[in-house]
This record gives structure tokens, sequence and C-alpha cells, in this order.
């Protein structure tokens, strides 16, 4: 699994700098709750989830939704002691594993939690993650009773070989179903497809897409394979037992994805996501990719509030210790420094379809553009979209297609060094 970051030891208590949460109104709060369970462990994932046999003595499945709810009230508590200015919750999101292992009622009460403690906003979007395997049209529609608004179904492939590499549980007929469920309970849906899966041909890939789009979701993320050291499938290839990943491949498959979308009304809105509307966008995410705030419940959940970052222990039952002694879940915090931050949020800005705010750039950086606008990788727009020559302060630089298959690379050329 991905090991946390270093940092600073967190306080037992949880206590916030008035700083960190004056002008809390100029930003939104969003929750993020991390339900650590799969049934299977995916080979490649590195994700912090246990399946039964891996949780061990002292978590358990049953009592999680409660210890959740425990720390909504510390995250609450500690807020009020800051002073912060009482924020509704704009964005709630419930990720894992897979919080669908748990009983709807379960991820209920913890939402009906948050909303006793925060408020919910009138539009607010609420979501969770599911296996297409580990729903039924009574669960969906009890969590859509229970103020859920939007389910997020892993997909991956629609291909028997490519789910089984992948050691994904569900079977291709099973997709369609759940999302009908879903759409019968009232939920918007979104598909997470993968490609890039060693032994996936490029007919393969245009299968899943094809499937995808004949489900008519509102909203598709499509993200390359990455194989993540330590998990089972980098196992696999350092054995040679499966390809390595190959890059033009990848590239090829994000192009193919990005034309047949948008031909099917998509609009990418962030490189890995298209919506079929900016309503249908994953506001959730796009609070991230904005650096808002939020705080996240559960074993090796990540919180950010005004700056501040820290990170939960990972394993359950070291999670669920902490709860009961009634301290705070966090293992380590820091305060990003000035260029990390500055890098962040190039990084974070420029992936958006919106662009990367010129405002943000030192001058040395903003000189490099114009190179990269002659190479084919963006432009530069002004506040009403029509390009420019030069940047200016209130323009924004936005990536082409071939500039999104070359994202990463560009912000390391664009960043003073």
């Amino acid at each position: 699994m991905a090991q946390l970051p270093e940092g600073d030891p967190a306080p037992a208590d949880g206590s916030l700098s008035p700083e960190s949460v004056a002008h809390a109104r100029e930003r939104s709060l969003s929750l993020y709750v991390h339900i650590p369970f799969c049934a299977v462990r995916c080979g490649y994932c590195d994700f912090n989830t246990y399946t039964a046999t891996e949780l061990g003595h002292g978590a358990s499945q049953d009592t999680y939704a409660l210890a959740a709810a425990r720390e909504l009230d510390f995250s609450a508590d500690v807020l009020r002691k800051a002073d912060a200015e009482p924020r509704e919750l704009s964005t709630v999101f419930f990720g894992g594993g897979t919080p669908t292992l748990l009983p709807a009622n379960d991820l209920v009460m913890i939402l009906d939690r948050a909303r006793s403690l925060y408020g919910l906003a009138p539009d607010a979007e609420v979501t969770t993650e599911a296996n297409p395997d580990s729903v039924t049209p009574e669960s969906l529609a009890q969590l859509k009773a229970g103020g859920f608004t939007r389910v997020s179904f892993g997909m991956q492939s629609a291909v028997p070989h490519v789910l089984a590499t992948l050691d994904r549980t569900h079977s291709p007929e099973r997709v369609p179903q759940a999302v009908q469920w879903a759409r019968e309970a009232g939920l918007d849906v979104s598909v997470d497809l993968i490609y890039g899966t060693p032994g996936e041909s490029i007919d393969d890939w245009r299968t899943s897409l094809d499937a995808a789009l004949a489900m008519e979701p509102d909203h598709i993320s499509a993200y390359s394979l990455i194989v993540e050291p330590g998990t089972k499938l980098a196992a696999q290839m350092r054995r040679g037992e499966v390809p390595a990943v190959d890059e033009d491949d990848h590239a090829e498959k994000y192009e193919l994805a990005d034309a047949a979308l948008a031909d099917a009304g998509f609009s990418w809105y962030e490189v890995s996501n298209w919506a079929r509307s900016e309503q249908h966008q994953a506001r959730h995410n796009v609070a991230y990719w904005r650096n808002q705030d939020w705080w996240g419940i559960g074993p090796g959940a990540h919180s950010h509030i005004g700056g501040i970052r820290w990170w939960n222990v990972k394993h359950p039952a070291a999670y669920q210790q902490r709860i009961d002694a009634g301290v705070s879940p966090a293992l380590g915090r820091e305060v990003p420094s000035a260029d990390a931050t500055h890098l962040e949020n190039i990084m974070l800005s420029i992936r958006l379809a919106s662009g990367l705010p010129v405002s943000l750039l030192s001058e040395r950086e903003r000189g490099r553009l114009p190179g990269f606008v002659a190479r084919g990788l963006g432009n530069i727009v002004d506040a009403s979209g029509n390009t420019q020559l030069e940047a200016s302060e209130d323009s924004r630089f936005v990536l082409t297609l071939k500039g999104r298959l070359l994202a990463d690379g560009l912000v390391l050329e664009l960043i003073d060094s």
C-alpha cells in the first residue's frame, strides 16, 4: 500500500490555528468518508483497503459506521473550538475501498450525522463509490431516500479477460443492470474506466467505451493504469508474467476515448474526466483541484483546512483505538511551503478545462507559455475564451489534446527551478 507522507506530529486534540480558519466562508467545505473494506484486493490497487482476512483484531465492519460518526463529532468540535465560521457541506463523497459493502443504513447514518453537525447546502452533491456487484435495487433506493444524489460505479472494463487481469469480481453484464437500478432510484450515475491493462487491445478498449456510452451515464472517468510498487500486478510484471505498461498504447487509448466521448456529447473538464454538462461534473473532485477545504474521515484519510494538511493513521484497528480514546486519529500534519503550494496549484489548475490562471505564474513562467503554444500544447485565452498571443494577468492557459497527454511533464518544464 502507498505510504503516508512524512510530517510533523499531529496534536492529540486536533486543534487548528485561528489563521487556518480565517476567512473560511471564502472557501467551500467538503467531506470525504473513507470506507476501507473490499471483498477482494484487486491486483493493481494500492489504496488503503482491507479484506476481511486482512483486518485482524481490533477492527470490524460492523462497528465502523459508529467510529466514523464519532470522528465527525470530533471534527465539528475542533472547528467550533477554533471559532471557525459555520459552513454547510457543499459536497460529500464516500470512497474506498467499497463503501457499499456496508449496509445502506450505515452510510445513511453517517450522512445524517454530517447533516446534523454541519448542514448540507441545498444543492449539495452526495456521492458514493460502488462496485456493480455490491448494490441492489433496494440498497440504492435507500441511499437515495437518505440523501445521496450520485453513485460512481467501478466498471473498469467491459471485457472479461481484462476484468480478470484486474481481479475485478463483477461480470460485464452486471454493470448496465446496476446502472439501471441507480437510474430507477433517481441517482445520477458516473462510471469509471481503466485503460492500458496488460493484454488489453485497442478493440477491447473500444468495446469498453461503447458499453459505457450505451448505458448513457451522466459522467465518465477514464484513468490510465498505473502499476504501483508492492501490488500483485507489479510483481507479475517483474516476473514477466504480464507485459509492461506501454506509454504509446496509453496515448492512443486516451485519444480514442476523448474522440468517442466528444462524439457522444461529453465534454472534458479535467484531464481524466468527462461530463454530459457542467451540472454533471464531479463537484467534489473539482473542490480538490481548486484547493478548497475538506475534512477526511476514516483510516488513512487526508484533510485540508486553510492550508493545513493532515492524514489519519492507516490501519482500521489503530483508527478505532484512537477514536475509542477520544483523541485525534491524525498521525501527521504539515503546512506546505510556499514553493510546494505554488507547484501544487499549477499541477491541479493546468489539468482543468477552465485552464491555468496566468496570475498564478511568475514572470519567468509566463514567458514560457508562448513556447508551449508554438508546440501545440495549449492556448492562451482571455476571459471570453478568445486566444491571445501573449499572456496577460487575467488570461488562462488551456491544454490542447496533445498537452493533456503530456500534462505532468509540461508542469515540470513550466515551473521555476
